[in-house]
C-alpha cells in the first residue's frame, strides 16, 4: 500500500517515533539486534507493535484508549505479548509488542481502525506497514 493514503506530516511522525519495549528501542528503517534477541527468545521469526489507541489517529479519551488495548490484550492473549509505548516528543502511545505473524497483526489493526503496524523481522530493518482506509 502506499503511503499517499495518510497525510505527510503524521507520516514522518510514525516514521520518527521510537517504540520500545523490554528495554529495547525500535525505529522505522533501522535493525535492532536486541529486538533479534527478543523475537529468537520467543522462538519467533516476526513480530511486531500494535496499538487500539486513536484510532485512525483521531484523539480518543484515555479512558476509551485503555478499553480498546485490554481489548486487544485479549484478542493477542494466543501470542506472546508484553507492554510497549511509542514515543515521539511529547507524544506517547500505548503499545504491544508481540510475537504474532504479520498478517495476524494487520488484521487486528484493521478491526480496531489503526492506519497500520511496526514489522519486526529477524535480521532485517523494522518497517511501518500501512492500511488502507480510503473506500
Amino acid at each position: 500500500m502506499s503511503a499517499d493514503v495518510i497525510p505527510p506530516g503524521l507520516l514522518r511522525a510514525f516514521r520518527a517515533t521510537r517504540y520500545e519495549a523490554d528495554g529495547i528501542d525500535v525505529r522505522i528503517g533501522r535493525r535492532s539486534i536486541e529486538m533479534d534477541a527478543w523475537l529468537s527468545g520467543m522462538g519467533a521469526r516476526t513480530g511486531g507493535f500494535i496499538t487500539a489507541w486513536n484510532p485512525l489517529s483521531r484523539r480518543m479519551p484515555e479512558g476509551w484508549n485503555q478499553r480498546m488495548q485490554h481489548r486487544l490484550a485479549e484478542r493477542l492473549r494466543r501470542h506472546a505479548a508484553v507492554p510497549a509505548r511509542g514515543v515521539l516528543h511529547r507524544w506517547h502511545e500505548a503499545h504491544l509488542l508481540t510475537a504474532a505473524h504479520p498478517a495476524r497483526l494487520l488484521r487486528l489493526a484493521r478491526s480496531f481502525r489503526q492506519r497500520g503496524v511496526v514489522v519486526i523481522r529477524r535480521d532485517q530493518p523494522a518497517r511501518l506497514m500501512l492500511l488502507d482506509w480510503r473506500s
